[in-house]
């Protein structure tokens, strides 16, 4: 009995010890199992800190780059011309086209019936034969249109104007400009040969009544990116009143003008500027709204009248105005749409919603580093719609009407003045003669970049106030700001 124990016994250690073996085997694939795993590891936080390494190279690359690309940016802008001009002849409205139908109509019928009348009673007569050859002549129903597009640079197989009164034949030659021709609206002349003058001139851009508002952002934008990149830049639309050049800066929800797509394009770069840096670094926007009524700086944000009215003017800001920190595309369109109700419009005879006041819409675009290094850089954008020349004659204005016209020509004429200032380069600008220009001051000079964007209406009874704003614009177009610069290329 006890030898059949210890044969148990035997038995059992002989189980264990293979158990035992195989155990023992286990722990070994085991544990090379966990070295394996640990090679790994040791090899993947190996691998990730050179990703890191390089990720961090790559960023300074991109930091480096963007750096360069500003840098590129601005000198492209220099050898363009930091004051760019534009030119935007509007498209007809409704109710001039059908105005201009039933005038056709009528004059129509009015040549017709003086010829028959005059042929009948006027045979062999001299005196009579040239009232027949001035009823013949086709009278001026403002069906001509005065503006001609020849194409960038004159390049079409268009003739040049060889008209003494081409005042910018110097651009004829210039592939750079677009050209723009205007032909003066027909005269009576008694019967005599009509003598109509003819202008060329050459802008930067000139956009005819069949472009659309893209294309004139697709002009503007380059400036915007400026504002991004830290310069101050100003893009002002200037022309008679009723020449289009609130629907060119503000337009309509469907169909944004310049001012609502410059919002959406700092957005956006702060969007991506904050993405790109990873939390290093943080964009801050804030808008100001004023309006120079009657030479008067009005808030357009203050809470109550009181706020708004009659600010002071120091060092080229206003004083004691409100800034409205910004941080979506919708509020920034909440707060324009406030200031839009609170603008002074009426009614004239040029335009049943004339802009009584100059509105001068500015956003601040700040670009900061969160590591405590401060400014990174900081940009400023103004877009400026201003009040429309009118002659007084025209717009039939009386009373308060009369004295905001004044005022209105009167900044005009200073803003005219201080481009024919910088024009010749006077050591003296007369900046203060105006709130519009004291305000734009760091906009207009140095190296800061403007766009002038001239509005003029496509009727030929709005024909001289056009020729005067083309005259204006010629002025801006030969304006260099910050000259002497030295490139290699």
């Amino acid at each position: 009995e006890i030898e059949q124990r210890a044969s148990m016994s035997q038995h059992e250690v002989d189980e264990l010890k293979e158990k035992l073996v195989d155990m023992e085997h286990q722990l070994s694939a085991v544990q090379r199992e966990r070295d394996e795993a640990k090679e790994e590891k040791d090899a993947a936080i190996e691998h990730s800190r050179s990703f890191e390494g390089r990720e961090l190279a790559l960023q300074s690359r991109i930091c480096m780059l963007e750096g360069m690309r500003r840098g590129l940016h601005n000198r492209v802008m220099q050898l363009s011309g930091n004051i760019r001009v534009f030119v935007r002849v509007r498209p007809r409205i409704q109710c001039e086209i059908e105005q201009l139908s039933s005038s056709s109509t009528s004059s129509a019928l009015v040549t017709t019936s003086s010829s028959s009348s005059s042929s009948s009673s006027s045979k062999g007569n001299k005196k009579d034969h040239r009232r027949i050859s001035r009823a013949l002549v086709p009278m001026n129903t403002g069906e001509e249109d005065p503006f001609n597009f020849p194409g960038m640079g004159g390049h079409d197989g268009s003739p040049a104007s060889t008209s003494s009164n081409s005042t910018s034949s110097s651009f004829a030659d210039d592939i750079t400009k677009n050209l723009l021709e205007v032909t003066e609206p027909y005269k009576d002349r008694g019967g005599l040969n009509p003598r109509r003058k003819k202008w060329k001139f050459g802008f930067d851009h000139v956009f005819s009544p069949s472009q659309t508002q893209d294309d004139v952002w697709d002009a503007a934008e380059p400036l915007v990116q400026s504002a991004i990149d830290g310069f101050n830049v100003c893009i002002f639309a200037y022309g008679q009143t009723g020449s289009g050049k609130t629907y060119t800066m503000l337009g309509e929800p469907q169909n944004p003008g310049i001012t609502s797509r410059s919002v959406r394009k700092l957005f956006k770069s702060k969007e991506e500027i904050e993405a790109s840096s990873k939390g290093a670094t943080s964009v801050h926007i804030s808008v100001e709204l004023l309006e120079i009524y009657n030479e008067q700086v009005r808030d357009l944000l203050g809470a109550s009248s009181t706020e708004r009215a009659n600010l002071q003017v120091n060092a080229n800001e206003a004083v004691g105005n409100v800034m409205v920190s910004a941080s979506s595309e919708e509020e920034v369109a909440q707060i324009l749409s406030l200031a839009q109700s609170r603008r002074c419009v009426k009614a004239t005879k040029s335009n049943a919603a004339s802009s009584r006041g100059h509105l001068l819409f500015t956003i601040h675009f700040q670009v900061e580093n969160n590591n405590g290094k401060g400014v990174n850089r900081y940009g400023k954008l103004h877009v400026v719609d201003l009040a429309g020349s009118e002659r007084i004659n025209k717009s039939g204005a009386q009373g308060s009407l009369l004295k905001e016209a004044q005022h209105i020509n009167k900044s005009l004429s200073t803003l005219s003045n201080v481009i024919e200032k910088l024009q010749t380069k006077q050591s003296h600008i007369p900046y203060r003669e105006s709130k519009l220009t004291n305000l734009l001051q760091n906009s207009l000079g140095g190296d800061s970049k403007t766009a002038a964007i001239i509005c003029c209406s496509p009727l030929s009874v709005h024909f001289n106030e056009s020729l005067c704003s083309l005259r204006f614009a010629e002025k801006v177009n030969r304006v260099e700001l910050k000259a002497g610069h030295n490139f290699s290329c």
